[in-house]
């Protein structure tokens, strides 16, 4: 019982805590409901090259979560902590490069490899940012149920911070009317060409500049509570060495640990089960800016509808909490995930009507909570249930979630690659006021029946996973014993050595 009021988290360590993982979500959500059409509509990067720029960055995105976890894994201690230094050295340079992503630069030819070489920037040192912040979860308690308390904690902050991403880029961009192009359809076909070339001279390129200007005050408010949170993290969040019991500064083995964790079953498992799920959110979260705009007609209201989706979200974390501590994890990702199934349906299904799209957005954002509480919830399980099974090898928390972010990443890439690509072959119009029937549908299929598709198959793979509430339990006995066990040794080892004294 005093070990486990010593390893109680305050809940001012858990706010800090959670905190810190505000940057990755206000950013992430910012580029991935607006990267896209900011590309294609304000930048004006043809479609197969802003297919290029998300593919790669995202691919790049992916390859850098295990580069640095296995860089993680031959960090030594420091009186800062193994992970805090990442943390505290990514940081300026992340900010510096997050801004340059939204600047539009003034250059004639090499405006793509602009936006490819800060997009691969930023990801690779937000990566620096987010693996060993997630792996904290690891350093900062051994009971399962504080980390489970602090990992509540995070996700409400998390799903917070896409609110702030959703609201701060929505608003302020949404405060200007990014000028359109009317489709050359309606000038005859031997002077189309000509008309629209006319159409971009006369068009009003002073409104276009305001819109840039309106992307780059959202970054640089972006950035602020960027560095805000991770100075809130470094200050108020203590990396303890003995909560994951390394007793050495020995670099463990990452192939040989990377082999392990690859084949533990239930680790393989759960990543599979959210891999899909997370990849139908992520397919939605791309494409529903565009879907908004030009399939449902809402150019001025999408902001506002992202923001229901992130609002909802929000204030259905704590319900999910409870929910899974009341009927288990594995029940909790049923339900919460499955939720938003009838609602995509039904947003393709009827006509055009704003009310119905806020209903699809407030209940996918019910649907997003449990997505995004329930992965970092179970993984800590996971973890203990390899400690169970390999109790001589350590050190390897950050292998178990730089890989699910690594799986999750790199099929993200290539899903918005290939959604991006699939808009340039059905027609997508750059800066158009309207989009032929082919990109309308092609919309459809990326935010309505592909999903359902891909959250049906994550269904069927959780009915694999082994780690219900009994295993649960029986693995928090056994690291119990295991502990007990090494203490003892340990006491009898120092009461040999005082006796030879």
């Amino acid at each position: 019982r005093l070990q486990e009021n010593r390893e109680r988290l305050s809940v001012c360590s858990k706010l800090c805590y959670a905190v810190g993982g505000a940057p990755y979500q206000i950013t992430g959500c910012a580029l991935g409901f607006f990267l896209q059409i900011y590309l294609l509509d304000v930048a004006q990067v043809d479609a197969f090259y802003a297919s290029i720029i998300l593919f790669s960055g995202r691919v790049w995105d992916a390859i850098t979560d295990p580069m640095v976890g296995f860089f993680i894994s031959k960090t030594s201690w420091t009186r800062f902590g193994r992970l805090m230094p990442w943390i505290m050295f990514s940081t300026p340079f992340a900010i510096i490069s997050y801004f340059l992503i939204w600047f539009v630069p003034d250059i004639s030819t090499g405006q793509v490899m602009w936006y490819l070489v800060f997009y691969c920037a930023f990801q690779t040192l937000v990566t620096c940012f987010h693996v060993p912040y997630s792996a904290l979860t690891m350093f900062i308690s051994r009971e399962q149920s504080e980390r489970d308390s602090a990992t509540a904690y995070r996700m409400t902050v998390e799903v917070l911070g896409t609110v702030l991403g959703t609201a701060i880029q929505g608003q302020i961009v949404g405060k200007v009317d990014t000028p359109c192009v009317g489709s050359p359809f309606f000038f005859g076909l031997t002077n189309s060409s000509v008309a629209l070339e006319e159409l971009n001279m006369t068009h009003d390129t002073e409104s276009l500049t305001d819109t840039r200007n309106a992307y780059m005050i959202a970054a640089g408010v972006i950035v602020g509570l960027y560095m805000l949170c991770a100075l809130i993290l470094l200050l108020g969040v203590k990396e303890r060495r003995e909560s994951c019991e390394l007793q050495s500064d020995e670099p463990v083995s990452f192939f040989q640990g990377l082999k392990l964790v690859m084949n533990h079953g239930p680790y393989i498992k759960l990543i599979a089960g959210f891999l899909f799920a997370s990849l139908a959110f992520m397919l939605l979260e791309g494409n529903f800016a565009l879907f908004c705009t030009y399939t449902l007609g809402f150019r001025n209201e999408f902001q506002n509808v992202l923001l229901a989706i992130m609002l909802s979200a929000t204030l259905t974390i704590p319900f999910w909490q409870w929910f899974l501590t009341r009927f288990g994890k594995k029940t909790a990702a049923y339900v919460g995930i499955a939720s938003a199934i009838p609602f995509l349906i039904l947003v393709v299904v009827l006509d055009s009507n704003l009310f119905v799209t806020y209903l699809v957005a407030v209940a996918a954002g019910i649907s997003v909570a449990a997505a995004f509480l329930l992965p970092w919830s179970m993984l800590p399980d996971v973890i203990d249930d390899f400690k169970v099974q390999h109790p001589s090898s350590r050190g390897h928390e950050a292998i178990f979630f730089s890989f699910y972010v690594f799986f999750t990443k790199f099929t993200a890439g290539v899903s918005l690659g290939i959604s991006t690509l699939s808009l340039d072959f059905a027609g997508y119009q750059t800066r158009g006021c309207s989009q032929p029937d082919q990109v309308n549908f092609t919309l459809k299929m990326l935010v309505s029946a592909v999903p359902v598709g891909l959250i049906l198959l994550s269904l069927l793979l959780f009915k694999l996973y082994p780690i219900d509430e009994e295993k649960r339990s029986k693995n928090k006995k056994a690291l119990q014993d295991l502990r007990e066990e090494s203490n003892s040794s340990s006491e009898s080892e120092n009461t040999e050595l005082a006796s030879i004294v």
